[in-house]
């Protein structure tokens, strides 16, 4: 038989490509191999060894096509001589475990052209050729040794068609793999909204058209307050404040002044409120700075400025129909909500030394920290900056 044969089979195999998945290896195995053949008694030939080579191509983890040439000298039982035997078949093979796994066990059926030379059936006549088709079904395994080397071992059982024969191949070899991976893009996935996140991962499948959305395919909420920008008519709400349907701060009294500056906020229904939401309050008459120093992040004061308070508390003792507020302001320098809350603090630890040691009415007294939102001065230069850390009472006439 031509030595091209084979070669021509290993070509055709590497073609037979189907069509790609997206990111998989194709590997094509060189098998070279050797076994034992035991033939039906019909064919009067004693077992012998075998050899050959196939060419898989394994297009998928699981499927692969093999060319195989095989051939063997056998022994005539009942006379002298021996006969040439010679087949050329094509194989398909299913794999139990994927590539990278090191055992890969497999079953394989296919069929092709045996050529068993001078004729070897006791009932022709020796000396005539005899060619035959079989079909065939096998089972073994590979193991993977390295990446580039495994191990073959497979049964094989052979059906002639032509004379209703069967023979058995027992066969070990090497395979060297050659391996490369391809890849297919892949199918744009579903996005039933068109908010450019697909179907599998949205979690908020119904956003209306045009809507800005995060990767899980919701509509944003910038200012957290759980209404998404699209229905948020107050964007900006401070983080933690409680928000209606529209996403603006709640107003419990519907005074008109937000319930997180809201410093009455059980006001009468009516009533005229300043912008802390206090009742009573029409205009704020003078303002005191008091020039009190306080250490470096601290509200401590202690009674070496009530003399400097003093000023206020004689104020309120002459003016009974007034009230004072206390305010606290910072510079700009750090967090926002952290110079607030200082600037609260150093107000509230004024006002206690008003009601406190200068015995001023509780009532007469509220303390407010603005905080870096009401500078006088640049924030800019150091001298803005102390000018703008400051404490000042506002007095206030009362209705």
């Amino acid at each position: 038989m031509n030595i091209m044969r084979p070669l021509a089979i290993a070509a055709l195999t590497t073609s037979l490509a189907t069509p790609a998945l997206a990111e998989r290896e194709q590997t094509i195995y060189l098998s070279p191999f050797a076994g034992f053949q035991l033939f039906d008694h019909k064919r009067e030939l004693s077992e012998t060894g075998t050899f050959g080579i196939g060419a898989e191509f394994r297009f998928h983890p699981n499927w692969a096509v093999e060319g195989v040439y095989s051939r063997a000298d056998a022994d005539r039982k009942n006379v002298s001589g021996s006969s040439d035997f010679e087949e050329l078949r094509l194989d398909g093979i299913y794999y139990f475990a994927d590539q990278d796994q090191a055992w890969n066990p497999y079953i394989s059926a296919g069929a092709g052209h045996a050529d068993f030379g001078d004729d070897v059936l006791m009932e022709q006549t020796a000396g005539s050729n005899h060619d035959e088709t079989r079909v065939n079904v096998g089972a073994g395994f590979r193991y993977n040794v390295s990446d580039g080397v495994s191990i073959r071992a497979e049964l094989r059982e052979f059906h002639g068609i032509d004379e209703s024969t069967f023979d058995t191949q027992a066969t070990l070899g090497l395979s060297f793999a050659f391996s490369r991976t391809v890849s297919e893009s892949s199918p744009e996935p579903a996005d039933s909204d068109n908010d450019g996140v697909p179907d599998s991962r949205d979690q908020c499948p119904g956003t209306p058209a045009g809507a800005s959305v995060d990767n899980t395919g919701c509509e944003r909420d910038d200012d957290g307050d759980g209404v998404a920008n699209s229905k948020d008519q107050c964007p900006s709400t401070p983080a933690g404040a409680s928000v209606n349907s529209r996403g603006c701060e709640l107003d419990s009294d519907n005074d008109g002044v937000v319930d997180s500056q809201d410093q009455c906020p059980d006001t009468a229904a009516g009533a005229e409120v300043d912008d802390t939401g206090c009742e009573g309050v029409v205009e704020t008459v003078e303002t005191f700075t008091i020039e009190v120093q306080f250490p470096t992040n601290s509200s401590v004061i202690g009674n070496s400025f009530d003399s400097e308070i003093r000023r206020v508390a004689d104020f309120l003792k002459e003016n009974p129909e007034t009230i004072v507020e206390i305010a606290g302001h910072s510079d700009s320098r750090g967090e926002a909500e952290y110079n607030r809350l200082l600037s609260q603090r150093r107000a509230e630890a004024v006002a206690d030394r008003l009601t406190g040691p200068l015995s001023v009415d509780p009532s007469r007294v509220n303390a407010v920290g603005y905080g870096e939102e009401a500078p006088i001065a640049s924030n800019d230069t150091a001298e803005g900056r102390a000018t703008n850390r400051r404490v000042e009472a506002r007095i206030q006439l009362r209705r």
